[in-house]
């Protein structure tokens, strides 16, 4: 398990790098420090296969919304959860909307933040119980065609579904990295995505399920 905490306050990442050693009993947690995000886009760009960033909203040299995007473009297959101080529905709502994995108070628990985490890293989407009807919305997939892909692309569609990151669906499939990357983003382009985990929502409101096949539509 490889994450990346990026916050501008050291004491705040030592204090999550000793949370983060209890995330997975069976799993050492390998966890990279950034102060800022020109560093954290330094590591992520270093170590492809990060399964985690956990990102304050609040950063001396951009806010969590402008490095999100960044994240979303350069390593679209990349969860990202928000950390912030605020316990702000208007940031929740915005963080998520733009394609956050989570969004996460630093005011909480630690048990609270290890559930978020883990629940993120089985592909879903994380938020505090009084923001979620703030981001929930439902499209008109009545009016919208439903993506079509290749027989390829759907198992990496159920991979992706199942938690899988690129490296198990490499595996997996007997697939180079390459390979993989370039059907997640036939995958995302299909939803009119930019990150996986907004692609997981896509898929389960036009009705993929990650516990059964994926067939052709």
């Amino acid at each position: 398990m490889k994450i990346l905490v990026v916050d501008d306050h050291a004491l705040v990442r030592a204090g999550l790098c000793q949370v983060l050693q209890g995330l997975s009993p069976h799993e050492a947690t390998e966890v990279f420090e950034a102060p800022d995000c020109a560093r954290a886009f330094v590591l992520a760009s270093t170590h492809l296969d990060l399964d985690l960033v956990l990102l304050d909203y609040h950063l001396p040299d951009m806010n969590g919304l402008a490095a999100l995007a960044i994240f979303g473009d350069r390593h679209p297959e990349l969860p990202v959860v928000i950390l912030s101080g605020s316990a702000n529905p208007s940031i929740a709502q915005r963080v998520l909307a733009q394609g956050a994995a989570g969004f996460v108070t630093k005011s909480g628990l630690s048990d609270e933040l290890l559930h978020a985490l883990r629940q993120v890293l089985r592909g879903e989407v994380y938020s505090p119980l009084e923001f979620r009807s703030a981001h929930q919305e439902t499209p008109a997939c009545s009016e919208i065609r439903a993506p079509v892909f290749t027989p390829r692309q759907q198992e990496v569609l159920q991979l992706l579904l199942g938690g899988c990151s690129n490296r198990d669906i490499s595996e997996q499939l007997s697939l180079s990295d390459e390979t993989v990357k370039n059907h997640v983003s036939s995958i995302l382009r299909g939803f009119g995505v930019k990150t996986r985990t907004q692609a997981a929502l896509e898929a389960g409101r036009w009705g993929y399920d990650k516990s059964a096949p994926v067939t052709s539509r």
